[in-house]
């Protein structure tokens, strides 16, 4: 350039203004959820940031390994082709700005690493539900559920060694496998933490990294994969109230009837005879009738519900059989999830661990994303947000991306005077 503007690389080409390109890609409901600020301060205090000016900035990595979620059966250069298509129509940008090669997206995935998705998620997704929210509460308290998942990820030798492949007497399975336990709100579906690690480590192990993100005022529903006496003790030390499920070969001796029905029980740490110290415990019992329930083929099956509420007026058992139906929504995210966002996409992407905990970060970032969305918009209407689809609200964020709608206006820049010879 003659006039000492400079002379900008393929791949970065810049406005009169001076920004790249990439600095103006969003990925509309994930820059409402996660605006550029927050990202690049994530970014920042993880030391991610770029020493030196990149084709592919953390900040762009960053809602590309997002927007992967949003297109999980497109091409790595197809996915980067959306975030940034139409771009080079504009007048404010001059040149064009080449879409990078799959090994280059894969570097620029390596360097900023899963520790920033990660983070982000942790600052990020949150519980979004109101006291007015329908079905998010029971009584005072907000209904929160756990459960586990699994994600079939590439035969590579890393994922492998990492994650390890599931096992029984059949034989070994065909792929590595990572075991993820999550808590999601049951009137909102917004999944507002989790822990991955290999297939095998338990859900119990997993669920014990998430304890921090409990506390009082939460009803936290659990089925019977979870109850034991330290996880529970651990649990209920956090001020969260917990309506766990039992198996049915758990001793739960009755102490004290109660008029709504349940008993006062107890648990005693395993090992110890029944002489170890008695954590008091109210046990709620019933048998599910093909009317009341949603899961017709559960009908006649006797629930044992473990609460730490033991004031039969502050909950009633039904009030209680009644929350508890409600551990089927965090069933209904995974399906979300897996079969919905993933397109039933049976392995996901990554070649190698760290870009598999990556990748999960960033589809557990969209769907919290879309989630919230779904919230908001369902409350302005005076809807209950299960009335809302996901699938549609899905397809919207996609075309919203094809669109470009997300993409921030650059100011007008100023006009130049021309310069004479």
């Amino acid at each position: 350039m003659r006039y000492g503007w400079g002379v900008a690389r393929v791949g970065q080409v810049k406005s009169r203004s001076g920004d790249r390109l990439t600095d103006r890609v969003g990925i509309g409901v994930l820059t409402r959820s996660f605006p550029p600020g927050l990202v690049d301060e994530v970014v920042s205090g993880l030391g991610r940031t770029e020493k030196r000016s990149r084709l592919l900035p953390a900040r762009l990595v960053v809602y590309y390994v997002m927007a992967l979620a949003l297109f999980a059966s497109d091409s790595y250069e197809e996915v980067m082709r959306r975030l940034v298509q139409g771009l080079a129509w504009t007048a404010r940008w001059r040149g064009t700005w080449r879409v990078p090669s799959s090994p280059a997206i894969s570097k620029a995935r390596a360097r900023l690493g899963p520790g920033v998705l990660a983070a982000l998620f942790d600052r990020a997704c949150v519980p979004v539900a109101t006291p007015d929210t329908p079905g998010a509460f029971c009584r005072s308290w907000r209904l929160v559920a756990v459960d586990g998942t699994t994600f079939d990820v590439p035969d590579e030798p890393g994922n492998v060694a990492r994650f390890a492949k599931p096992s029984n007497d059949q034989g070994q399975g065909a792929f590595p496998q990572v075991r993820l336990v999550a808590l999601a709100e049951c009137g909102t579906h917004a999944v507002f933490a989790s822990a991955m690690d290999s297939i095998s480590t338990g859900e119990q192990d997993l669920f014990g990294r998430l304890l921090p993100k409990i506390g009082p005022g939460m009803l936290v529903i659990a089925d019977r994969n979870f109850l034991g006496h330290d996880l529970w003790v651990a649990a209920a030390a956090t001020g969260a109230d917990l309506l766990w499920r039992a198996k049915s070969d758990t001793r739960l001796p009755v102490v004290t009837e109660l008029a709504d029905g349940s008993y006062l029980s107890y648990l005693v740490q395993p090992g110890t005879r029944r002489r170890g110290k008695r954590i008091p415990v109210r046990v709620v019992e019933y048998t599910l009738q093909a009317s009341e329930s949603e899961h017709p083929h559960k009908a006649g099956e006797v629930y044992r519900l473990v609460t730490t509420i033991l004031d039969p007026d502050a909950a009633p058992a039904e009030d209680l059989a009644a929350a508890y139906a409600q551990r089927w929504e965090i069933e209904s995210v995974f399906d979300e999830i897996k079969t919905h966002q993933l397109d039933a996409r049976p392995v996901l992407r990554s070649r190698d661990p760290d870009g598999v905990e990556q990748e999960i970060w960033g589809i557990l970032l969209l769907h919290h994303a879309i989630r919230d969305l779904i919230h908001t918009s369902a409350v302005d209407a005076g809807l209950d947000p299960d009335q809302v689809s996901f699938t549609r609200a899905l397809r919207a964020a996609r075309r919203q991306v094809s669109d470009q709608a997300a993409l921030s206006p650059l100011p007008p820049a100023p006009r130049r005077a021309r310069r004479h010879r």
